[in-house]
């Protein structure tokens, strides 16, 4: 499974970004698949997922801004982030797992000036 994180971008404080996961093969009905972001000089965070159920789950610190959704039509996950403010800016990178696989994209830079 080769995952492509896309959709990042400098946008001004408030704005929207929408990412892009969009995954090689059919895959959004097998695993999981979560949204991570890494700020520089921060360790890696997990901010929302999606399960092949389509059961979501978004942390507390971005409730109310983040949502994640998919096409599986497309084997394409989304995390669209509204409000966006400049703590957000960090490298967001999906994963792909189950309880014994894990699929890590290349992560696409968000950066968001004040």
């Amino acid at each position: 499974v080769q995952l492509q994180a896309s959709g990042g971008g400098l946008v001004q404080t408030g704005g929207s970004l929408r990412l892009s996961c969009a995954a090689s093969e059919s895959t959004l009905e097998y695993y999981a698949i979560g949204w991570f972001r890494q700020a520089p000089g921060k360790e890696r965070e997990g901010v929302s997922c999606i399960i092949s159920a389509g059961s979501t789950n978004v942390v507390d610190s971005a409730e109310g801004r983040f949502t994640i959704s998919r096409d599986i039509a497309k084997n394409t996950v989304y995390l669209q982030i509204n409000a966006l403010k400049p703590e957000d800016t960090a490298v967001y990178y999906c994963r792909a797992y189950d309880a014994y696989t894990n699929y890590w994209g290349q992560g696409t830079q968000v950066t968001v000036s004040s």
